[in-house]
């Protein structure tokens, strides 16, 4: 049993504001003030803070394809851009919204009370509070699909996924987008679930059409997780910021069991524990199944990632300009990513 002297240790002080008040020094406070998803906030930023200060974490990214369809967007191109993350795992979705939008398609602000009738009738797709005209989703994924394909099959005709993800980085020119940033940092996206979207249903379109004239395409998904497997087992440590659940989410700890789990995670999320689900499952419940290890950092953020996570980055980039701090991308990435950036210079 603890002690109470042990217990009592940190006294809740006040939280105040002022009108040019930093976001930095607002996520400080938010460490003093007590309550409730405040101090989860500042415990997650420090824990990010570990992450990134140790030089032999690698450092996956999870996340849902819908904060691809919002400003956060540009927020993630950006952490790739910096080198906070080596590893994305991310939905089928992300795809389409990140290709859609890299490629010119225009998404607009909504609301979530609009009559979805009404907006079927006007070929705009309901996101949330997100709206997506047909013109610029299905359409405009099929065509560029084709294209870059057409271009990848003159290569070779078998391809991974996270290989084809880079090759498609290398075609978009939007420096917002994920895909693009991920092919000029070196850091590798994998998606176990990529056939669940209108990028994935456009890869069948195109292999039937090309197979009537002879030639073959070919999405090899095992490559993808020999990759992860090495990724993993070449990695001294490994850390996670999980943003949702599904998919995406268990994908990175389903991997991390096998180096005896995560030593650091952040989980950011709105799903609840009580219905028994992976997207609400907690990190202690990760524990039992080797996932994480008993030791790791680790934090439940629940609430919108779209108002959490810049909270969490503001706070994040400002102590690396604080510290000094310049990351590269892990060495269990390089190898990977060398080899694969060689085989498309070499083929133009």
């Amino acid at each position: 049993m603890s002690k109470r002297e042990d217990i009592l240790k940190r006294e809740v002080r006040g939280l105040h504001l002022y009108s040019d008040i930093k976001v930095h020094e607002l996520v400080k406070q938010f460490s003093e003030i007590g309550g409730f998803m405040a101090s989860n906030i500042a415990r997650a930023s420090d824990i990010f803070m570990e992450m990134i200060s140790d030089p032999q974490c690698t450092i996956f990214l999870s996340f849902t394809a819908n904060l691809v369809a919002t400003g956060l967007r540009a927020l993630i191109a950006d952490m790739v851009r910096r080198g906070l993350v080596d590893v994305i795992i991310t939905t089928g979705g992300t795809i389409d919204h990140d290709i859609a939008r890299g490629v010119g398609g225009k998404y607009f602000q909504g609301d979530f009370n609009y009559d979805d009738t009404m907006l079927r009738e006007l070929d705009i797709h309901r996101l949330g509070n997100v709206l997506v005209p047909m013109e610029s989703y299905g359409p405009i994924i099929e065509e560029f699909t084709f294209k870059a394909l057409t271009k990848a099959i003159s290569i070779k005709d078998r391809w991974s996924v996270h290989e084809l993800l880079y090759f498609i980085g290398s075609l978009i020119e939007d420096h917002d987008s994920i895909l693009k940033q991920a092919f000029l940092r070196g850091t590798l996206v994998f998606s176990p679930g990529i056939v669940d979207s209108a990028f994935g249903t456009s890869m069948m379109f195109f292999k039937e059409t090309i197979r009537s004239k002879g030639y073959d395409f070919t999405l090899d998904m095992l490559a993808d997780l020999k990759a992860l497997s090495d990724i993993v087992f070449s990695s001294r440590r490994l850390g996670a910021i999980i943003l949702g659940g599904g998919i995406s989410k268990h994908h990175v700890i389903w991997w991390s069991q096998f180096k005896e789990g995560l030593d650091y995670a952040i989980y950011i999320t709105t799903a609840v524990e009580w219905d028994g689900s992976l997207s609400g499952a907690q990190p202690r419940e990760a524990i039992s199944w080797k996932k994480l290890k008993p030791m790791a950092k680790s934090i439940v953020v629940y609430g919108d990632v779209t108002v959490i996570l810049p909270l969490i980055l503001a706070y994040v980039y400002k102590e690396i300009e604080l510290r000094k701090i310049e990351r590269g991308i892990s060495n269990a990435v390089n190898e990977l990513t060398r080899a694969i950036k060689g085989l498309i210079e070499e083929c133009g």
